[in-house]
C-alpha cells in the first residue's frame, strides 16, 4: 500500500501548540503515511522556544521574519517558497490550522497547485471583516480553500454549512489545544525549575497571598487608544485592589511594547515580562485566579484549569465559551474591564459559577480522530457531554 504524503505546514506560536499533538499522532503510523514539517517562522523566536519543548525537527525552515514585517512581506515571501516546495515535493495533502497569514499562504499556494487542503480548526466566525484582523478573513479564505474541514464544535460545524460546505466534508473533532494543555500542565509546579534564573526569581517573589491575574494583549484592531484603555484599566485596577497582582508577559510587537511601557512600567504589583515558553505559562496560568486577555487561543485553554476568562474584545468567534459561561466579553471600554475584573474579584457565587462551568473544546482526543480521519481509518466525532469536564486536567 502506498504511504500518504501529508505536510503539515505553519508558521506561529499559536499554530505550533496546536500542531504539536498532531505530529506526536502521526508518528505512530509510519506504516501508512510519511509526513513533514514545514515551518515559515513568521514568527521567529517564540515559535522555536515551542519546537524545541517539544523536540519537533523541522523538515523545512523558510526564516521569513524580518524586522518590522508586514502582511505583504509575509505573503508575498511565502507564496514564492511555497511555490518552489509544493512542486517539488507534490504531497497528497496540506495541513494548514487556524487563521494566520501563513496558513492562507500556504492555503492559496495549494489550491493554485491543485493540491487537496485540510484544515484544522475550521468554521470559527465573527462575520466582522476587521476583526479580528487579519484572521477573520484569512480564516474564511482559507476556509473557502479547502477540502477537508477539521471544525472543533458543533457551533463551527454548523457555520460551515450555513456557508454552503459539503457536510461530508467536515468532521467535528474538539481543539487540538486542549490535547496540548493536558499533555502539558502540572499541578504543584515550582518555578525553581526555570532555567532563566532572573525570570524564576520574578515569578517567586509574587506575593502568594494576593490574588494573580495573568494579562495577555496584543491585537492588532486594538492598537491606539483601545490598547490604551486596556493599559489605564490595568493600572486602576492594582490601584483599587490591594489583594491584587498582575502579571503580564508583553508580546515583542514594538506597538504593544510601546504602549505598555509608556503606562504601565515599575508600577507597583505589576510585573511586565518577556514573553514565556509555553509550558511556563501554562503553570502561570494554572496559579492565576482571573486571565484578562484578547487571545483566542487561551479562550480555551484557561476554562481547562478552571480559570474565569475576561476577553478584552468586543466580539469572538469563539462563542462557545461565552455560552457556556467559561468567557465574558469586556470590550477594550477601561470601565468595562475594571466592572468584570471586580465583579469576580468581589462576588464569590459569579467567580465559582465561571470557575465550574464546562469547558466546550475538547477532551484531549482532537488529535487522535483529526490523524486518523487524514488516514481514512474509523473514529467517533467529538461531542461534548456533562460528564466530561476539562477543567479537571488528568
Amino acid at each position: 500500500m502506498k504511504k500518504k504524503k501529508i505536510m503539515l505546514i505553519f508558521g506561529t506560536r499559536p499554530e505550533a501548540i496546536k500542531m504539536v499533538p498532531i505530529i506526536k499522532e502521526l508518528a505512530k503510523y509510519n506504516k501508512e503515511c510519511e509526513f513533514s514539517i514545514v515551518v515559515t517562522a513568521q514568527h521567529r523566536e517564540m515559535l522555536d522556544q515551542l519546537l524545541d519543548l517539544f523536540n519537533i525537527t523541522v523538515d523545512h525552515d523558510f526564516d521569513i521574519m524580518t524586522q518590522n514585517q508586514n502582511l505583504f512581506d509575509i505573503i508575498s515571501t511565502s507564496l514564492v517558497r511555497f511555490n518552489k516546495l509544493l512542486e517539488k515535493e507534490k504531497p497528497d495533502i496540506v495541513v494548514v490550522q487556524g487563521d494566520t497569514t501563513t496558513s492562507f499562504a500556504a492555503s492559496l499556494s495549494a489550491y493554485f497547485l491543485k493540491i487537496p487542503i485540510g484544515h484544522i480548526e475550521a468554521g470559527l466566525r465573527t462575520y466582522h471583516k476587521y476583526s479580528p484582523f487579519p484572521e477573520e478573513m484569512n480564516r474564511r479564505l482559507i476556509g473557502s480553500l479547502s477540502d477537508v474541514h477539521f471544525a472543533p464544535t458543533k457551533i463551527a460545524f454548523n457555520n460551515l454549512v450555513q456557508e454552503n460546505v459539503d457536510r461530508k466534508n467536515i468532521y467535528v473533532t474538539g481543539n487540538t489545544v486542549i490535547d496540548t494543555l493536558l499533555m502539558t500542565v502540572r499541578h504543584g509546579y515550582n518555578f525553581e525549575l526555570i532555567k532563566d534564573k532572573s525570570l524564576a526569581e520574578r515569578l517567586l517573589n509574587i506575593n502568594s497571598q494576593r490574588r494573580l491575574i495573568l494579562v495577555t494583549a496584543h491585537r492588532r484592531e486594538s492598537f491606539g487608544r483601545p490598547f490604551e484603555d486596556i493599559c489605564f484599566a490595568i493600572e486602576e485596577l492594582v490601584k483599587r485592589n490591594e489583594d491584587i497582582e498582575i502579571v503580564y508577559p508583553v508580546h515583542l510587537n514594538p506597538n504593544v511594547q510601546r504602549t505598555v511601557n509608556k503606562i504601565l512600567k515599575d508600577k507597583d504589583r505589576i510585573h511586565l515580562i518577556a514573553p514565556l515558553d509555553y509550558n511556563i505559562f501554562i503553570q502561570l496560568m494554572n496559579k492565576s485566579y482571573i486571565v484578562l486577555t484578547d487571545s483566542g487561543g487561551i479562550q480555551e485553554e484557561a476554562p481547562s484549569l478552571g480559570k474565569p476568562v475576561l476577553v478584552m474584545r468586543n466580539n469572538t468567534e469563539r462563542p462557545e465559551a461565552i455560552n457556556a459561561g467559561t468567557a465574558k466579553l469586556v470590550g477594550t471600554n477601561r470601565n468595562s474591564i475594571i466592572t468584570g475584573v471586580e465583579k469576580l474579584l468581589k462576588n464569590k457565587n459569579e467567580y465559582e459559577k465561571m470557575a465550574k462551568a464546562v469547558n466546550p473544546y475538547g477532551d484531549g482526543k482532537a488529535a487522535k480522530r483529526i490523524t486518523r480521519c487524514l488516514l481514512g481509518l474509523p473514529f467517533k466525532e467529538f461531542e461534548l457531554t456533562p460528564q466530561y469536564k476539562p477543567s479537571q486536567p488528568r
